[in-house]
């Protein structure tokens, strides 16, 4: 058997993460940033609000449908032809959604750019399990934390920024255009940096679990894909749909297992591997809060004060800031201090939340945006300590080979996470605000209690964990280790 690349550490290591963390910081971004050009793409193109919403949604369904079968090719193909063949199309799409003429195809090209994305994220996790180990490891997932974290976080700041420079009515199309030149670059030097490794074991493909996995995936974050147009209310039946359909995924990759096949998704990931199942509930759960306050904010700050786009973002610039250092310092904490790390960093994120609430009910516009930062500085700072070393402590025991589905499958429970909070938390904001007369600071401070609920459930997941990992766990039997090896070579 050929010793893991892991073993021998590549002199361009650093510099290939940096690469590829720009494309995935890329890919990341444009959930968010498309969120504040909404109004001038629609007003351009002559769109429908419902129409122009799957410029947001569309992205992030083809993502989130991508995660777990584009990692598990990049475990079988290799993680560097995957990842080489996701940026080229992101770039591609990119360009395509910048020159669309209309709605129409403005909504496809999204839809096969967050395809192309969301076939980029996983490699990102496989490829630092690949190249890195031991500490640097743990450095190598803070940086890649730091750039989940930040990538959402400055989405509306960087949209404001974008819009305002490029000013006219088709200042949006900038949005997409900046990607091009910039990936170009990142895939010229993703070609260089990346090592040729050679590919794990084809076996044969889980056609059968990718299309089950990926029609309960649709079936849950369509609903809230078709939100605005009140699809929560006409297609909650495939919230059953797709319950019907993870059973059958489930029982279906025991069968791949039971016949020593190699599964989409080895379940053994979720009972064998320490820290995966506790990590990838708390990553989805943190998500379904953290992802829906940025549009609060956008909706509170524009519609109800009156802000500018880049007033908006700016006024959370504090959030970013604070995410940014701390989740950098926290991929070097997180060896020593483990799941203690992000229970002190969701208690950060609580207590900084729960501080904006009563700012937003209390504090007077004009001196808003100040009053907020001390807190929104707070829930940074624990941000950063939740979601990088939260991704160190889940990833870090996966073998190497199946680290491009199991990070597929962590993301795709942030995604799912996500695209509920992005349309939870508006929704009640709406709610409240058509209830109480149009008081826009008392439904942002009630839809953000929502998040703080969401915030409270990751905290109680982290100190269960905390007490459970003293515990001395039972050791996989050399007949386990074996099936789960064999499992996870095809």
């Amino acid at each position: 058997m050929p010793r893991p690349v892991a073993d021998a550490p590549d002199p361009n290591r650093w510099r290939a993460l940096s690469v590829t963390l720009v494309a995935g910081f890329m890919s990341l971004l444009d959930v968010s940033i498309v969120a504040v050009a909404l109004p001038s793409l629609q007003q351009s193109l002559g769109a429908e609000p419902t129409a122009a919403q799957w410029v947001v949604s569309g992205y992030a369904l083809t993502f989130g449908l991508a995660l777990v079968p584009a990692g598990r090719l990049g475990d079988a193909l290799g993680r560097r032809r995957m990842f080489l063949g996701a940026m080229a199309g992101f770039v591609l799409f990119s360009g395509l959604a910048g020159a669309a003429p209309s709605i129409g195809l403005l909504v496809a090209a999204r839809l096969a750019q967050g395809l192309a994305a969301g076939a980029l994220a996983p490699q990102n996790s496989g490829l630092i399990q690949q190249l890195f180990s031991g500490e640097e490891r743990g450095r190598a997932f803070g940086l890649f934390g730091a750039t989940v974290g930040i990538s959402t976080a400055v989405g509306p700041i960087v949209g404001g920024v974008i819009l305002a420079l490029a000013g006219g009515a088709d200042g949006w199309r900038w949005i997409f255009l900046v990607n091009v030149p910039i990936g170009v670059v990142a895939l010229v030097l993703a070609a260089r940096l990346i090592p040729k490794a050679p590919p794990g074991p084809t076996g044969h493909v889980d056609v059968v679990g990718g299309l089950l996995l990926g029609g309960a995936v649709l079936a849950v974050l369509l609903p809230f894909a078709e939100a605005d147009s009140g699809g929560l209310a006409r297609l909650w039946w495939l919230f059953l749909v797709g319950a019907a359909l993870t059973a059958l995924f489930l029982r279906w990759e025991r069968r791949v297992m039971r016949r020593h096949g190699a599964p989409l998704l080895d379940l053994r990931l979720l009972s064998g591997t320490r820290g995966y199942a506790p990590g990838a509930a708390l990553g989805t759960v943190y998500f379904l809060g953290f992802s829906g306050i940025w549009l609060v904010f956008a909706l509170f700050l524009q519609s109800g004060l009156g802000f500018t786009p880049l007033q908006s973002g700016l006024s959370v610039t504090a959030f970013a800031l604070g995410s940014a250092v701390s989740a950098a310092v926290g991929g070097r904490l997180v060896e020593r201090f483990g799941r203690r790390l992000t229970v002190i960093g969701l208690a950060g994120v609580l207590t900084g939340l729960v501080v904006t609430i009563g700012v937003v009910l209390v504090v007077p516009a004009d001196a808003l945006t100040g009053t907020m930062a001390v807190p929104l500085l707070v829930a940074g700072v624990g941000g950063g300590l939740v979601i990088s070393p939260n991704i160190t402590l889940t990833l870090r025991e996966v073998p190497v080979r199946m680290a491009g589905s199991a990070g597929g499958a962590l993301q795709t429970g942030q995604r799912v996470g996500a695209a509920i909070g992005t349309a939870a938390l508006p929704g009640v904001y709406y709610v409240v605000l058509g209830a109480t007369g149009q008081d826009h600071a008392l439904a942002a401070a009630v839809a953000l209690s929502c998040a703080v609920l969401s915030v409270t459930a990751a905290l109680v997941i982290a100190v269960w964990d905390l007490r459970h990992d003293r515990v001395p766990r039972r050791r996989c039997t050399e007949e386990e280790t074996h099936s789960f090896d064999h499992a996870a070579h095809g």
